[in-house]
């Protein structure tokens, strides 16, 4: 019976073109001085009377990165360094194996199944667990051959076919706990680490249109607050730093017995044709789980949208990774776009996922192309579905941490769904210097790499943290919302050596406070055996908190101090600025969204038209897009399935 299944799983992967196919050559050699001699044959397998050609498997050099992956009728061929030991051969559901290399050009290889990783294979129709990848939706009524091959789409062993699951299902998003309220008393410093990302907001997006409430976890109110543009100043022309404070404070419009505080910056917006030169790789998952427009079809296109962005002055190589990495384009002048354009049209996905093999070769070519006086930039476009090399999340923040100090950065691109790991790729992006978008369109695509071509690609200033001190005389309790997964302890501001996040050209960042002013009901009773001496409270013109910020220079290793008071009183909500207003429904937005104990008395109603109100601000459109979204979400009944599990 097992023998059945290895079979069938072996007849469904000879569907998909793989990665030898689409891209020619996969793998370079490491050395044009290298002497190499071709090796091809054909991999089987080795329980059946016939020889069985497995599709999709990885095939290396022994000790090396240079490799390929099978056809679909399981051949292969490889240029390999004449001083090569052995081949490996490695495939999902069978024993690893090596052969030695004795130069001859022809190397056929039986693989045998793995008996540990066939039984974990359960068969219901097609639903199950097979090589580690989850797949559900079963199918309840006999398909057709044409109705199967409609509804299939390709997962990260090699692209065999499987009901194209639920949005969010099998998708993964790291834990939130979201942050509650902090007495003055005992906590008075609120330390964090800036966040320009914004995927969250474009992968609610999506769940939205699809007539879904995203996972709270994917719920990130940070990458929400920060996804839309606001009408900040520019920092006075003269000034040494790259940015500017921004604060304000107002009735919050969730809870009326507490205040807002806005904490904002707005770096300085350089043009393009100023900008240092770049040089960037493109690193791009063409693995099976990549298949379809959404997905490797989107990176094509958005890749063709920011090679038109590129400027003479500016150099970009194309690395791909499947079952082994290789590099497709060497690094190209801007000017060149025809080679950078050829080089992308030829993508095509088929094969395992190595992530940590192209991470490594994408850093190794940036690095051995550094420009000191320019923008280093590996810019990573996937799924984040990595099955092959580093695959769990501290392996892939140690390789990324290690790069990040040779001073090349991290942009991450994510696309598809179903089988989307978020959490990898936040977790990528923060430890990689870098920042982080979910591509759910085109029109994505284009904000991203074309209208903020600058704040996207090129850094200003990196390791940002903030900290505000709150003052006892006009501050019981204060709670940041959002930011979890970016909170520092309070020692870490002044420590050069602990990282943070990166601000681009003309980036902004927003951040709110709930305050519970000295006066206000408390959160939290009052202790009964601790000294707890009353606060008399200030006055208005008093100083309500203070802001102090640390960054460095792009390439700078000590970091540079500013600090910003913030005194008045709160005016109602209704006379803040635009920017607050619509940062406070976008807030409420997300807590909604979230479900969250936090959201007092907000309502959809009540969040659409705050966010209406405070849209005249709108170059593009899309803050009249939150309203829609807003009252499209109003409409969606809630079940207990449409938060996912906690």
């Amino acid at each position: 019976m097992k023998c059945r299944y290895v079979v069938l799983i072996a007849s469904l992967l000879a569907t998909v073109p793989t990665l030898a196919q689409s891209v020619k050559p996969l793998v370079r050699s490491t050395s044009s001085a290298q002497t190499t001699y071709s090796v091809q044959g054909r991999v089987t397998d080795a329980t059946g009377k016939k020889a069985v050609g497995l599709p999709g498997v990885t095939v290396l050099v022994k000790g090396t990165t240079i490799g390929t992956s099978t056809g679909s009728d399981g051949r292969y061929s490889l240029q390999v360094p004449a001083e090569s030991k052995a081949l490996t051969f490695s495939f999902v559901g069978y024993v690893t194996k090596d052969v030695k290399l004795t130069g001859k050009a022809v190397v056929d290889v039986a693989l045998s199944p793995d008996i540990k990783q066939l039984n974990e294979v359960v068969v219901t129709g097609i639903q199950g667990r097979a090589a580690g990848v989850q797949i559900s939706g079963a199918a309840t009524v006999q398909q057709s051959k044409e109705d199967r091959k409609a509804r299939a789409y390709s997962n990260s062993v090699a692209g065999y076919l499987a009901p194209a699951p639920e949005p969010g299902a099998g998708e993964s998003y790291a834990a939130i706990a979201e942050n509650g309220f902090r007495t003055v008393g005992k906590e008075p410093l609120s330390t964090f680490s800036i966040d320009v990302d914004a995927a969250s907001y474009s992968n609610v997006r999506r769940f939205l249109q699809q007539g879904q409430y995203p996972p709270r976890d994917a719920v990130r109110v940070e990458e929400m607050l920060n996804y839309f543009q606001y009408d900040y100043p520019q920092p006075a022309p003269g000034t040494s730093a790259p940015f500017h404070i921004i604060t304000e404070q107002a009735q919050c419009p969730w809870n009326n017995e507490h205040q807002l505080v806005q904490v904002a910056l707005q770096a300085r917006k350089v043009a393009t044709e100023k900008l240092p030169p770049a040089n960037l790789v493109f690193l791009v998952d063409v693995s099976g789980s990549m298949q379809g427009e959404d997905r490797l079809g989107l990176v094509k296109q958005a890749l063709r949208l920011l090679t038109k962005e590129l400027r003479p002055q500016d150099k970009v190589a194309l690395v791909v990774y499947a079952g082994a990495a290789g590099t497709v384009l060497p690094p190209t002048a801007g000017s060149k776009r025809t080679d950078v354009l050829a080089a992308i049209e030829q993508l095509e996905a088929g094969g395992s996922t190595a992530g940590g093999a192209g991470l490594r070769l994408a850093y190794r070519v940036a690095r051995e192309n550094f420009n000191r006086e320019g923008n280093n930039r590996v810019i990573l476009c996937t799924d984040g579905d990595f099955n092959v090399g580093e695959q769990s999340d501290d392996a892939m923040e140690r390789l990324v941490t290690e790069e990040r100090e040779t001073g090349v950065f991290l942009t991450v691109l994510g696309v598809g769904q179903g089988n989307y790991q978020d959490k990898k790729m936040e977790l990528l992006a923060d430890k990689g210097n870098g920042n982080y978008a979910y591509l759910d369109n085109l029109d994505e695509a284009r904000r991203v790499l074309v209208q903020q071509f600058g704040g996207t690609l090129f850094t200003l200033a990196k390791d940002v943290k903030l900290q505000v001190e709150f003052n006892p005389a006009r501050v019981r309790e204060y709670r940041l919302v959002g930011y979890e997964n970016r909170l520092l302890a309070a020692e870490d501001f002044n420590n050069d050596r602990k990282d943070a996040g990166e601000l681009g050209s003309g980036h902004t960042v927003t951040a709110l406070y709930e305050i519970v002013p000295v006066g206000a009901p408390a959160t939290v009773d009052p202790l009964k055996y601790q000294p707890n001496p009353p606060v008399a409270p200030a006055a208005a013109s008093a100083e309500l908190l203070t802001v102090k910020l640390r960054y460095k220079e792009p390439q700078g290793l000590t970091s540079k101090l500013l600090a910003h008071p913030l005194t008045g009183e709160a005016r109602p909500i209704r006379q803040a600025s635009e920017n607050l207003r619509f940062a406070a429904a976008v807030a409420q937005f997300g807590m909604l969204l979230r479900q969250s104990d936090y959201r007092g008395t907000a309502t959809w109603e009540a969040t659409a038209q705050l966010a209406w109100q405070a849209k005249s601000f709108d170059p593009d459109g899309y803050r009249a897009e939150m309203v829609r979204l807003i009252k499209l979400a109003e409409g969606i009944r809630p079940t207990p399935n449409d938060y996912g599990s906690r």
